[in-house]
Order: structure tokens, then sequence, then C-alpha cells
């Protein structure tokens, strides 16, 4: 009896370092692509971010995704199988809505929920935060993305996705997630403006990133790893003396806000 444990002890340990050294494997650079960036729908605009592309290292706070063969990437594998089987149900649609972080998408929903209309007339300040924040998004998490280049879960069959399939999800790497880091990084930040009103916005980060595998374009590793440089970014934002400057201003446009966005269910 205690020699059979004894080896189904070490056969557990053996499986789990192999689990943890697939993990750790960086996937080969074969499909990057740093002529575009990731397709988040934002409007012109002639902003730049806060920070500079060395404020912080996405791919070293990061680490590698899963590989395919570990149990974690087994796993994200296996839910976006499942998943397909959403499409045409309401949360395949509310999927497609947070594919549009801004125009009647993810922004109007935050703004539907703190009931202020979030646009140039009201809150000009909050507006400039957030749009400011998703070019950060970019600037830090596209290092990551092609370091890793970790292709997307929908290349190599026809299974159904919630987007249009486009010639730029061949080359635009999943890890991280930009939807998913930007959905977060708005959510803390107007979590921050409307203390009142935290656990809705952090709900609606929340689906904004669960809705790239619900969607699937993304493996739920991406969109973790998405929260994760996320917060790490707004964590780094408040170091920032602009950010400091803007920040208080959006507060006191928040609390002095009357109008609420029309449109809302």
């Amino acid at each position: 009896m205690t020699r059979n444990f004894t080896l189904i002890v070490g056969a557990v340990f053996a499986a789990g370092l192999a689990a943890c050294a697939a993990t750790t494997t960086p996937q080969a650079p074969a499909l990057a692509d740093t002529s575009k960036p990731a397709p988040l729908n934002p409007p012109p605009t002639d902003l730049t971010g806060y920070l500079a592309a060395d404020a912080l290292d996405g791919a070293a706070l990061l680490g590698p995704p899963p590989a395919p063969a570990s149990l974690r990437g087994q796993a994200d594998r296996a839910y976006y199988e499942e998943t397909r089987a959403l499409a045409g149900s309401p949360r395949w649609s509310q999927a497609i809505t947070d594919n549009d972080l801004w125009g009647g998408g993810a922004l109007k929903q935050y703004a539907c929920k703190l009931g202020v209309s979030i646009d140039e007339q009201q809150t000009p300040t909050t507006l400039r935060v957030l749009h400011r924040i998703e070019l950060d998004v970019r600037t830090i998490g596209t290092p990551a993305k092609d370091l890793y280049n970790r292709p997307r879960p929908l290349i190599g069959d026809d299974k159904p996705i919630c987007i249009p399939r486009e010639d730029w999800m061949k080359t635009n790497a999943s890890y991280p997630s930009g939807h998913s880091m930007t959905g977060w990084a708005w959510a803390l930040i107007l979590a921050e403006l409307a203390p009142a009103k935290a656990d809705a916005m952090l709900s609606i980060g929340k689906s904004v990133g669960d809705s790239r595998a619900i969607c699937g374009v993304h493996y739920i590793s991406d969109i973790e790893a998405g929260r994760t440089l996320a917060a790490a970014m707004v964590a780094r934002l408040h170091g920032d003396p602009q950010f400091q400057r803007d920040i208080a201003k959006a507060r006191g446009e928040m609390a002095r806000a009357k109008t609420a966005p029309a449109g809302c269910s």
C-alpha cells in the first residue's frame, strides 16, 4: 500500500513538473505583424497615450502564454470548442456589442450604469482620459503580443465566431487581449471616479474581457493576461503627473454631471 501511494505521488509530481515546463515555453515567432495595431475600433484622434514604451515591461511581467500541450493550454482550447455552441444566444449578442468598445458598445454600457453621458460636452476630460488609456494599451500590450506571437484560437478552423473573419486575425497575435486590457483599465478608472458604482464598472469590465472568449477571438488566458497588464498599467499611470491632473479634473466632471446617456435599457 505504502509503495503504491509513493508511486502515485511521484507520478503526479512528475506530471506537474512537465505541465509547468510546457507552460513556460514561449511560442516560436511566426505570425507577428507590427504594422497594424489591434483593431479596437477607436474614433480618430490626435491624442497620444500617457506612457512611453519603456514604462512597463509587459512581456516580462506576463511571461509566455500556456503551451498548447500543457493543462492550461488544453483547457483554453476546450473552452473555445465548448463556447462555439453559444452562437446566436443572448450571450453571443452581448459579445458582439462588447466587441465595439466605442460606438454604442462598451463605453455606452459604462455610461448607462453610471447614469452619466461620457461625451465631449459634459465630460470631455473623462473621455480624453479613457481615449489616452486605450492608446496606452497599444503601447504597453503590443510588445508582449509581438514577442510571444500566439495564434488566435479561430485560426485553422471554420467554426463560428461573433465577428466577421478578416485577414488581420491571421497576423495579429492573441496574447494578451487588447480588448480585455482596455475594458479592465477603463473599469478601474471609472470605479475610481465613481466609487458608488464600482461594482457595476468592474462587472462591465469583466464582461468585455469574457466576451472575447465567447466571441472566439481569444483564449481565456489571453483575457486574464490582459487584466493583469491593465492593472499594472493603471498603477503605473497614477505616477504620471499629467494623468494625475487629468484624473482630478475628471473627478470634478463626474461630480457635476447631470445628463444621463440616451438609449439605455
